[in-house]
């Protein structure tokens, strides 16, 4: 169920997209996924620290209504655990950090190189 809560908006989202977008988005691969790479190490390297999540579980407190044998309610307390998500600062190695974004840069550079041509028909294909 939930996996197709993620995947419905996504599906929308791509019936939106114009032939020429749509083929730009198939051509350009893991393009995406390394620029994004690329941004959250740059961030990390700015603040000195990576942004990671730990799952912590909240108790909240609360009252429900239980029927009993004889067919009444009662009211009784009752605890509902939640489990959520909190951003933690987290130290990371700045210079294998850096090794890191040079390495994504240069593969950024050669996926621009290899996708280059297949954008440009997109372009020619679809034109605006």
């Amino acid at each position: 169920m939930r996996k197709a809560l993620v995947i419905l908006p996504l599906v929308f989202l791509a019936a939106c997209q114009t032939p020429r977008e749509a083929c730009i988005s198939d051509a350009s691969g893991n393009l995406p996924t390394i620029n994004r790479l690329i941004t959250e190490a740059e961030g990390n390297l700015a603040r000195g620290y990576a942004i990671g999540t730990r799952e912590e579980v909240e108790i909240e407190r609360d009252y429900c209504t239980r029927t009993l044998q004889d067919g009444s309610t009662t009211e009784v307390r009752c605890d509902r655990a939640r489990t959520i998500e909190r951003r933690v600062p987290v130290g990371i190695d700045l210079n294998a950090e850096r090794a890191k974004l040079e390495s994504l840069y240069q593969r950024q550079a050669q996926l621009q190189r290899q996708i280059a041509p297949a954008i440009q028909a997109c372009v020619a294909a679809y034109p605006e």
